[in-house]
């Protein structure tokens, strides 16, 4: 079989089209994907004799004409995304990276958030307001995380109930985008490993204090 330029250039998109899938990162899939668009772009111009009026109806070439732009949009917004989170540091509030890709809801003092045993698919922060997490006599004020032990879970149950001790702005983020982002950046799973150990090692603390005083 003989092999001109051009068919190598077909050949070689559809080899980073393949390779697109076994990406993980999403960095390199958006990257391989907007190589494999160019290049079936380029093979679709010149592997065969035709109008222009065919080349815009040609299927292999309306495709990748469409993926070209939303690939490229989307890498730029994950490289943002990644810079935001690489100068994440231990000082870095939530509020100035994870806190845009979040949802803000607002809830009346007296609500429950979620109870024990109820099935973990959110983590929330408290943007004002106070949480009560009852039965522990703690309150969690503005700044901070929680729900992110449960989400990390075997089982994914809510540990203890929650309720607004006040009126509430809580924004939310669901444990498919947590997975999105970590997959853009693993550096963010690093920082809720952190932030759950913390979280466990203040539980037992806690513990111990209570036996003590008992």
């Amino acid at each position: 079989m003989h092999f001109d330029l051009i068919t190598i250039i077909g050949l070689a998109g559809g080899a980073f089209y393949l390779a697109s899938h076994y990406m993980r990162a999403m960095v390199p899939l958006r990257i391989l994907s907007l190589v494999s668009n160019v290049l079936l772009i380029v093979y679709s111009l010149f592997h065969l004799e035709f109008t222009w009026s065919d080349l815009v109806v040609l299927p292999e070439f309306l495709l990748n004409s469409i993926l070209l732009p939303m690939n490229a949009k989307r890498l730029v917004e994950i490289l943002r995304l990644t810079k935001e989170i690489e100068q994440v540091t231990e000082k870095s509030p939530l509020s100035e990276w994870l806190l845009p890709h979040m949802h803000l809801h607002k809830h009346k003092a007296g609500h429950v958030l979620f109870r024990e045993g109820d099935k973990a698919d959110e983590i929330y922060y408290v943007g004002s307001g106070r949480l009560r997490l009852e039965g522990v006599g703690t309150t969690i004020g503005p700044d901070n995380l929680i729900g992110e032990i449960a989400l990390f879970a075997p089982d994914k149950k809510r540990t203890l109930t929650v309720v607004c001790e006040t009126d509430c702005d809580l924004y939310t983020m669901t444990d498919e985008q947590i997975y999105q982002l970590y997959y853009q950046n693993p550096k963010l799973g690093f920082y809720f490993m952190k932030l759950v150990v913390s979280r466990l090692l203040a539980d037992v603390q806690r513990h111990k204090a209570a036996a003590q005083a008992g």
